[in-house]
């Protein structure tokens, strides 16, 4: 990985990168203003139609009503949305946490096996761990709840 990072440096390819990755922000920079342009058009003329269909200050309220609504609609999703994230990345935190203790876990074993004792050393924590999932397994749903609420 390293080698290919220096090798694209060395002969220039990086540098081209860069450029197209330039070029194309400045493109999408520009078709962003125009569709933004396209946008403000079409709303004016929304307000000019609805203006002449129910009078100049019932299009404004309804157009800005529906705005505000477009608004808490995008509000709302986005809130919804960012809690599903955030319960996602903890349970994905919790499962990458138990992956690495399970993994040194092992990778000690052998070691622990090996010492005077070792057979109980190693037993111990694992014993521990059992006790520790029957209890979470058999706790009651309101002790689950207030768990939670803590976090």
């Amino acid at each position: 990985m390293l080698a290919s990072l220096i090798a694209g440096l060395a002969s220039g390819e990086t540098k081209l990168a860069i450029r197209r990755a330039r070029q194309a922000a400045i493109v999408y920079l520009v078709a962003a203003a125009g569709a933004l342009c396209g946008v403000g058009f079409l709303i004016g003329a929304v307000y000019i139609w609805a203006s002449y269909r129910y009078g100049a200050l019932e299009a404004a309220i309804g157009i800005g009503v529906a705005f505000l609504l477009l608004s808490g609609l995008v509000l709302v999703v986005h809130s919804i949305i960012s809690r599903a994230q955030a319960r996602r990345a903890k349970d994905r935190r919790a499962s990458d946490l138990t992956a690495v203790a399970v993994a040194s876990a092992l990778a000690a074993l052998p070691t622990l096996l090996r010492r005077k004792g070792g057979l109980g050393v190693a037993v111990a924590p694992a014993i521990a761990l059992v006790a520790y999932a029957i209890y979470r397994e058999n706790r009651s749903p309101k002790a689950k709840k207030e768990d939670l609420d803590r976090d």
